[in-house]
């Protein structure tokens, strides 16, 4: 009996979503590790490159591996279609670069990774394309931005690293009001705790680096959207400039996409209960995490994310007393990844956001006392263990 893959659980689509067997009838995906494809004629591939007949080309274009993460992501994400890339800064530079020419315009939230900003301020302009930042959290910011040759808005929520939440909807229907598409980053979140595309939103992108691998061993990142605009934007950019994502990268990234329900669930319980502990703690200034009642933007959460995720936001005071903490820690490793099994800790003003001007950083209100902490899959009595002790230190 046929079953449709639209049609089943959350779990079935991460487990078996998108897999292709070969004759030998796998049970694991299959990995293709071929740089080219041979053509049983010259007919042949002359109908493969001119799309009159469906197959595989050149890996740079599509990869059998590849195309069962990207397939599984899709279904995961509610994307007509998928593109993997070789990491996600590369994911979201074509996100952006396939939708603006010379003279176009990008608004983006200003609380962005230290790596985007640099893309918006020092790479678009050297091709004539103009950017301005605002308050994502600000609708009439968004509408005051707005310019006859907008293209495009950015966003990260939650982002990175204070977790501010922008309200997806709303800024998408600003967006199309303009004439322009809406990008969403929501690696925070992941594709188990938000759904931008059905909030409105045109395209979404991933680090798979991060949860989707969760286990620190490769690099990757992914494209999302409806089949005309990623065709129309993406297409061409994807096929000549060669951002490709190895199959082996693929392959790893599936076997992640198979836990990656339990594991952020199991996460985001864990970082709950570490976010209270900072909270209590009277070394704590201040603390922010997506499913504490106390969070700025507490009402949009709870209309658009079903879970916290497993980042959390501390401000210690003052860098001294950041660094006395993350020095302390004995089992939570000092590493500016995230989404990983083992939980981390970084100061983002020295790390993740360093290449950020001060003024940029005091504009996000991320000063030198902040840590950013992504909790991992260890027993969250461990973990409040060392946290508390860390405190104590700051």
């Amino acid at each position: 009996m046929a079953e449709n893959p639209q049609d089943w659980q959350t779990e079935t689509k991460l487990v078996r979503g998108g897999m292709v067997r070969s004759p030998y009838g796998e049970i694991s995906e299959a990995l293709y590790l071929t740089q080219s494809f041979a053509y049983e004629s010259a007919g042949a591939a002359d109908r493969r490159f001119s799309g009159e007949e469906p197959g595989f080309i050149y890996q740079r274009f599509g990869n059998p591996t590849t195309q069962m993460f990207e397939d599984r992501l899709a279904l995961l994400e509610g994307a007509e279609v998928c593109r993997a890339t070789a990491s996600g800064m590369a994911a979201v530079h074509v996100a952006l670069q396939g939708l603006v020419r010379a003279g176009d315009h990008i608004v983006a939230g200003r609380a962005l990774f230290g790596s985007c900003r640099w893309i918006l301020s020092d790479w678009m302009p050297r091709f004539g394309v103009e950017v301005t930042y605002v308050d994502a959290t600000d609708l009439e910011a968004w509408k005051n931005a707005v310019r006859p040759n907008t293209k495009c808005f950015l966003v990260e929520s939650p982002a990175n690293p204070l977790l501010e939440v922008t309200a997806i909807g709303a800024v998408a229907e600003i967006a199309h009001a303009a004439g322009a598409k809406l990008v969403v980053d929501n690696v925070f979140a992941t594709p188990v705790f938000q759904k931008p595309l059905a909030l409105g939103a045109d395209i979404v992108v991933y680090s798979a680096t991060k949860h989707i691998d969760g286990q620190g061993r490769v690099l990757g990142g992914a494209i999302l959207g409806a089949e005309a605009l990623m065709t129309e934007s993406y297409k061409d950019i994807l096929r000549h400039t060669g951002p490709a994502l190895s199959p082996f990268n693929a392959w790893v990234l599936l076997k992640g996409l198979e836990t990656l329900e339990l594991r952020v669930t199991r996460q985001s319980e864990n970082a709950a209960k570490i976010a209270d502990v900072i909270g209590a703690h009277a070394k704590t200034k201040r603390v922010l995490y997506p499913g504490r009642p106390d969070h700025p933007q507490a009402a949009i959460i709870a209309n658009q994310m079903s879970g916290g995720g497993n980042v959390v936001a501390f401000d210690l005071g003052d860098r001294a007393a950041a660094w006395r903490f993350l020095d302390a820690l004995a089992i939570v490793d000092i590493s500016n990844n995230l989404g990983d099994a083992k939980s981390m800790a970084t100061h983002p003003c020295t790390t993740t956001h360093r290449s950020m001007p001060e003024a940029e950083r005091l504009e996000i209100g991320l000063t030198e006392g902040w840590v950013r902490m992504s909790v991992g899959l260890e027993g969250s009595g461990d973990l409040i263990r060392d946290v508390s002790r860390a405190l104590d230190a700051a």
